[in-house]
């Protein structure tokens, strides 16, 4: 892995998110803040895809309900896309983010491959954060890594896209 920075594989994640929202959605997206460290992260729609290679980790994008459909209407063209075809949706969208790391990380880093997409729904909180919902579900992370803040230039909606490596 020599000389990799991990500001390199945010820089790549950050390009493969814009480019599949602009060449899978035709949208514009905008990255915030990074932020380094891991914040509970409350969505209700949450898809992962795990990482193995030289390095190991996740690539987990994460967004509201209402993006979400928004998501699967453009991606599915549906005019109402039911609880299947939003995770369906999320999972594509995750797994092509994926992807197109995969596939820049290769060229530029060494080998990597990419899990099975999962979709879920709750919170992401790092584990020892005690401040579980009541009647939630959660799921807890133990590893370290960053979360990316997006949004669409409308505003129509907005997603995290978290990354542990």
């Amino acid at each position: 892995m020599g000389g990799i920075t991990f500001e390199e594989i945010m820089f790549t994640i950050m390009s493969a998110t814009q480019d599949t929202f602009k060449n899978y959605l035709g949208v514009d997206i905008y990255a915030g803040k990074v932020e380094k460290k891991v914040d509970p992260v409350d969505s209700d729609v949450v898809g992962i895809v795990g990482v193995a290679g030289d390095r190991v980790g996740y690539i987990i994008l994460g967004t509201d309900s209402a993006a979400a459909v928004t998501i699967a209407k453009q991606l599915l063209m549906l005019d109402e896309p039911d609880e299947e075809s939003i995770r369906d949706a999320i999972g594509e969208l995750t797994n092509n983010i994926a992807g197109v790391f995969k596939t820049r990380y290769h060229e530029q880093y060494g080998s990597v491959a990419l899990g099975l997409p999962l979709v879920v729904s709750g919170t992401i909180r790092t584990m020892g954060d005690e401040g579980e919902k009541p009647g939630g579900s959660s799921m807890n992370v133990q590893c370290k890594g960053v979360t990316i803040p997006f949004r669409s230039l409308d505003g129509s909606f907005s997603l995290r896209v978290m990354v542990y490596i």
